[in-house]
């Protein structure tokens, strides 16, 4: 049986220092792909993970759980993340790449699928902020609403409307794009 995040949380304040590195262990691939989105850079994202457990551990004491350990994990993240953004004065995402056709005489359909995946990230980082990290959060992170409305502080209603508005904005911005080829 598999030990909740609260109770190894517990066990970290309780002196057991290898019970933090069990949470590392669960959540740092999470992190680090919601930290590659937002930052599009790998070496940043790394580093923004790494500032992320650190932050967690230094103030592991201030944890009330009042709401689930993985939110308040992605709060901090989020911070760093906004914190690394405010440093390059920028607020590019990454959306995924798919791996593209391996087969050489399918060379052309790679080119146009990078040209469309270029596209999509484009419009992606067009978005307000706001918008962005809502669509990040649940169509690649896969959280809920109620989380994404927990970690961003924000009414579940407020997260659907950032999420739909994003998505219209999105869609509409890929088919200006899509009439003008």
């Amino acid at each position: 049986m598999e030990l909740s995040d609260e109770h190894i949380v517990e066990r970290a304040r309780n002196g057991e220092t290898e019970a933090f590195g069990i949470l590392v262990t669960r959540w740092e691939r999470r992190i680090y792909s919601l930290a590659l989105r937002l930052l599009d850079h790998p070496e940043d994202a790394r580093e923004v993970t790494q500032e992320t457990f650190l932050a967690a551990f230094r103030k592991l004491h201030q944890f009330r759980g009042r709401a689930r350990f993985s939110s308040w994990l992605y709060r901090i993240a989020l911070n760093c993340c906004y914190d690394r953004l405010r440093e390059r004065r920028a607020e590019p995402v990454a959306l995924e790449e798919a791996d593209g056709l391996t087969a050489e005489e399918q060379v052309l359909d790679r080119i146009q699928h990078k040209q469309i995946a270029e596209r999509v990230r484009r419009a992606v980082r067009a978005l307000p902020l706001e918008m962005r990290q809502v669509i990040i959060l649940k169509e690649y992170e896969g959280l809920t609403f109620e989380e994404i409305a927990e970690i961003l502080d924000i009414p579940v209603s407020t997260a659907k409307t950032r999420l739909y508005a994003g998505l219209d904005q999105l869609r509409k911005r890929l088919e200006r794009w899509k009439d003008a080829l």
